[in-house]
Order: C-alpha cells, then structure tokens, then sequence
C-alpha cells in the first residue's frame, strides 16, 4: 500500500476518495468549464453554488482553490472555509469574518477566497453584514457561498454573485464512482448492490459512499439485502407487495406483511408511509387509483405527525386501501 494511501486510511471514504481536481468533478461539465476559464483567467466574481446534497458544490470549490493556488492553498490567510451554519450570527461577520477580507492578499496571489458553506442557513442580520463586506473588500476577497437553496439567500447577495445550479448526479456517474472505490477498497458490491447503492442515495453521491463504507464494514461482499438495511430502507418489491395485496382486498394478510416489515426493518410508521408513497407512481394501476392512494397517505402521513398511535393508523391506512377496490 502506498504511502500516501496509508496516510488517509483513517478517514471517512467520502474525504478520501475526494475528487481534487476540477477535471475529477462528475456530472456538472458545464459547470466545470466555466470555472477552469476562472482559474485560467486568475479572476472571478463572487459566486454562488446551490443545488441539491452530495452534487460536488463543495468539492468543486475546494478543487477550484486547489487550482487557483497550489501549493500556496496550505498558507491560512490565502483562504478560508467556513460552515455557516455554525458560525452564522452577525458578531462572526463583522469580526472574524470581515477581518478575514479586509487584510490584504499574499504578493504573489491576486484575491484570497472564502468558502462560505451551508450559507443559507445564516440568519438575515447576518447576510445584511455580509453584503456590505463582499462589496467593500471585493478587490481583497472573493466569496464562493454554497447552499442547498439559493431562495433562501437574499437577493442583493444574489445580484452581487453569478449562481451556478447543481444537478443531482445521475446514475450511471453514481456507479462508476463506487465501482472505482470499491475495487481500491477491495470490495466485492454484485450487481444488484450496486443498483440498491444508487436507489438509496438518490441522487446523493456522498450519502451512496457513506453507505458503500458502512456495509463493507459488515461483509466484503456486497449485495441488496445489506445495502437496503444499512439503509434503513425496505426493498421495493416488498413495499409493492404490500400495496397490491390491500387493492387486492385482503387486509389480514396486507397486515402481516406489515408486521413482518416492521418487525424485519424496525421502521417507523412515517419512514412505512414514505417508502408506500416512492412505490405508489410505478404501480400498474390507474391513475385514479394512483391519485387516491396518494391523498389517503398525505392523511395518515399528516396524523402520524400529530402523535396518533401508530399501530392503529398504519392497520387504518390498510384498511382504506382495501376499500378502493370498488373505487370507480
């Protein structure tokens, strides 16, 4: 094992297997493109990265500083990463913050950057402050604010930055990933492994590695059965068969396979209904009975949120699914 490997072998897979390079960033070419131009051109604007978890927004802009500095990305005052959502009162932006981007930049560096991650969870004063430092000391600091919801941001710090939108990763990117860490891991992940990786992460490619981590630490040999506990989350077929079993009339039989389920997963009652809802639109059914089924899981979804007993609303919502067979 090389060394440099050695020296991370403690860490999470996620940091490990960072990508660390722009080039390295799937999925979001066009995205990539238009930053490689910044850091050719050694200038950019304020930005903003916003989209969904594990898209690469972090990854990006630490693989763009990494371009941008090199080596010189090790000396503290040429950047600087924060995540909002710890320090996020207006006392941090006037202080640590604002002295952070009125000092000016290294000789040999144009503009020192700050990573500003989960910035939409700062709160209103605090974006206030922050939009008066980003225009006073733009000549010393760029800012680089990452967030899962750029509605949240307010709109002169939107006028002041270019947005950038992230696209959840598509599948075929998801699998290749774990395909490559799974071979430098020495995992075995069959076919349907794989599949169920994916499913689970839905679009997420670090939750997809959390959990590719979590099962390799159960076996070396991965397949849908230890991905979906892991997860925390049933397989569709068995979600599916309980479904059809309720249109199909037979309550008793629709509730042990619930019980079963519970008993098997130790799910809750609100994790059962969500599971429910993922299989309701690929049912073969009409769309009627599609529209009803989804009114009568936001009910029982919404009761479970009020504190009912969830024995009594689960068997309920079965019960009612079984009086749309004679649904017209």
């Amino acid at each position: 094992m090389s060394k440099s490997r050695t020296s991370l072998e403690n860490r999470p897979w996620v940091e490990k297997y960072r990508p660390r390079m722009l080039d390295d960033i799937v999925n979001q070419k066009g995205i990539v493109k238009r930053l490689k131009q910044f850091t050719k051109d050694k200038s950019m604007p304020h930005l903003i990265f916003a989209g969904p978890a594990g898209t690469g927004k972090t990854t990006s802009a630490l693989a763009m500083v990494r371009e941008l500095y090199g080596r010189k990305m090790a000396v503290n005052s040429t950047f600087l990463e924060l995540n909002a959502s710890d320090a996020r009162g207006i006392d941090v932006i006037r202080t640590y913050i604002k002295d952070f981007a009125k000092a000016r930049p290294p000789v040999d560096i144009p503009f020192k950057i700050l990573i500003l991650d989960e910035a939409d969870n700062m709160t209103a004063p605090a974006q206030q402050a922050l939009r008066r430092t980003m225009e006073k000391y733009t000549k010393n600091c760029r800012m680089i604010l990452i967030c899962n919801y750029s509605n949240k941001i307010i709109p002169p710090i939107q006028s002041r930055c270019v947005v950038f939108r992230f696209a959840s990763l598509n599948n075929d990117d998801i699998k290749e990933r774990l395909t490559y860490i799974s071979k430098q891991e020495d995992i075995n992940v069959i076919s349907s492994g794989f599949n169920a990786l994916v499913e689970v992460s839905r679009g997420d490619c670090r939750r997809a590695i959390n959990y590719l981590q979590s099962c390799g630490t159960i076996s070396k040999k991965i397949d849908e059965e230890i991905v979906f506990r892991v997860a925390g989350e049933v397989p569709p077929e068995k979600v599916k068969k309980i479904l059809l079993t309720a249109l199909e009339g037979q309550l008793q039989l629709s509730i042990k396979f619930l019980n079963d389920l519970i008993k098997d997963y130790g799910l809750s009652g609100r994790n059962i209904i969500k599971n429910l809802h993922r299989e309701v639109y690929d049912l073969n059914k009409s769309e009627d009975i599609k529209i009803e089924l989804s009114k009568i899981l936001a009910d029982f979804e919404y009761r479970l949120s009020q504190g009912s007993t969830e024995q009594i609303q689960l068997q309920a919502l079965l019960a009612k699914i079984v009086m749309l067979q004679d649904f017209k």
